[in-house]
């Protein structure tokens, strides 16, 4: 790529003398092994395999190594837990489906913004962005980061507890590293995340070939009245199923990268219906190995049940766990952040947020300017902010938003009947999943109404904010000037360009 492209953007990035030459010198660049030749934009460099690696790796995190005691606690028996573990599975198989016949027929990155904005407009589109831009997503990536940070340095601290301002530097380090890699290579980024993807199902089949061997071996005591009908609480199940679907989330990142996957009409439900069936699975067994080797007691007692595990089956092996975890929360860092720079990439090409969020880099052929945008916000969230009151503010707002994309496809079956559906769903599918969905938000109304109520009145707050910057746009002309500067300024600095179509 020459600069020749730049300056026909008009973007004086020929102003700046690189390494001692003159002002009016048209350099040649270096050649970058890993970028990509030809014309300036997101290249379909996501094949079937780093398809399934992005779900299953944003999938599975800490959750089944930590702490899989919500559906259990809930729920009330071992037996139904596990029915429940099973019925989150096929539910939320029932969402990627959905999905899958939105990402096949709507063509464009962005997930549950771009669907919403095909299905019911702009305004509604941009409340989904305002509530993920000042609280969803970065709270999420800085929880994440945080459970990077503690477990990579639990062996280095045992037996003392890791203090917290080391955890804090060693979660900053974390975010700075996914930061880098996701601005520096969307190759590199995806085969990272194959290789922490099959960390994260190493770490998962070391549980389960002990547990299953020790049960075929005739361990089956904690099995025993396994659906007892008194201990079962009809009144959790919807917590339980809540937990469960939670466990779940993440089947949608794919769609949030669609237009750079290869041959999207095949590889995006192929790539959702492997990666949901080897979640359900490695959830199941993984259940089913925990409940072998401990009772349902020392489960809900435990502080972290793949350590309690090990230490009851290997022996000093148990040191390695917290590894694996710090590994397995890596991969979701990576992969989280490589779909959230698409939305912020789409609403930036569609006129939400600022235009240099939607260019990019000259050379390495990535969102530079969408990728480091979070990384400010999440750092002053982990150092101010009090993330996890955020987080229960706003997580009902996923549900609600996932619930409204997929009832955007039953209207648009109707709006736009004519509309190419390569992958096409029964109906019901969207429907029982939109009304799980709905539900949930309801279960989150009902059980905690004040945080659910702050966290509606937050989103809210997105209507002033879509007439003031996007509907009133007539600014004063020294304000439009300086953000045109500020503009040209950051282009200059990150050396990006509007994308070429």
């Amino acid at each position: 790529m020459t600069r020749r492209s730049v300056n026909g953007e008009g973007t004086g990035v020929n102003n700046i003398p690189p390494n001692g030459e003159h002002p009016g010198d048209t350099p040649v660049p270096k050649k970058d092994p890993d970028a990509p030749h030809g014309k300036v934009e997101l290249k379909k460099k996501v094949t079937l395999l780093r398809g399934i690696s992005i779900i299953i790796g944003t999938i599975i995190g800490a959750g089944i190594f930590i702490s899989p005691k919500g559906i259990l606690k809930n729920s009330g028996s071992v037996g139904m837990s596990l029915v429940v573990w099973i019925a989150c599975g096929v539910l939320s198989l029932f969402g990627a489906l959905s999905y899958a016949e939105l990402g096949t027929s709507i063509k464009k990155s962005g997930g549950h913004y771009t669907y919403i904005l095909e299905a019911f407009g702009p305004q509604m589109a941009f409340i989904r962005l305002w509530a993920d831009i000042i609280a969803i997503r970065p709270a999420g990536l800085a929880v994440i980061s945080l459970a990077f940070g503690q477990y990579i340095l639990e062996p280095i601290f045992r037996p003392c507890g890791v203090p917290e301002i080391a955890i804090k530097l060693a979660t900053s380090i974390g975010i700075t590293s996914v930061m880098y890699l996701n601005s520096m290579s969307t190759s590199w980024t995806n085969r990272i995340q194959i290789l922490l993807t099959f960390c994260k199902l190493l770490a998962i089949v070391i549980i389960i070939v002990p547990g299953l061997y020790m049960l075929f071996k005739g361990e089956t005591k904690n099995f025993e009245n396994a659906f007892e009908v008194s201990n079962i609480k009809l009144t959790g199940l919807p917590l339980a199923f809540y937990s469960g679907m939670y466990a779940y989330a993440g089947w949608f990142y794919l769609n949030f990268v669609t237009e750079e996957v290869e041959n999207p009409e095949k590889t995006v439900p192929l790539a959702i219906c492997i990666s949901m069936a080897i979640v359900t699975s490695c959830y199941v067994l993984t259940n089913v190995a925990y409940y072998t080797v401990m009772s349902a007691e020392e489960l809900l007692a435990s502080q972290a049940v793949a350590v309690t595990f090990a230490e009851k089956t290997m022996g000093n092996f148990s040191v390695a766990v917290p590894v694996f975890v710090a590994l397995s929360c890596f991969g979701t860092m990576n992969g989280c952040l490589f779909a959230f720079s698409r939305i912020f990439y789409v609403a930036s090409r569609e006129g939400h947020l600022p235009e240099v969020l939607s260019m990019i880099h000259v050379r390495r052929h990535t969102p530079l300017a969408a990728v480091i945008i979070l990384y400010p916000m999440t750092v002053l969230q982990l150092f101010v902010g009090d993330i996890y009151s955020l987080l229960n503010f706003m997580s009902f707002l996923r549900w609600l938003f996932i619930g409204v994309a997929v009832l955007g496809l039953i209207y648009m079956r109707y709006t736009r009947p004519d509309m190419p559906r390569p992958f096409k769903v029964p109906l019901f599918i969207p429907a029982i999943f939109s009304f799980t969905c709905f539900f949930m938000v309801f279960l989150s109304l009902y059980s905690d109404p004040v945080n659910t109520g702050i966290g509606f009145a937050i989103s809210l707050t997105g209507i002033p904010a879509y007439y003031i910057f996007i509907v009133f746009d007539r600014r004063p002309k020294w304000l439009q000037k300086g953000l045109d500067s500020f503009n040209r300024s950051v282009q200059i600095i990150l050396e990006v360009i509007p994308a070429e179509h």
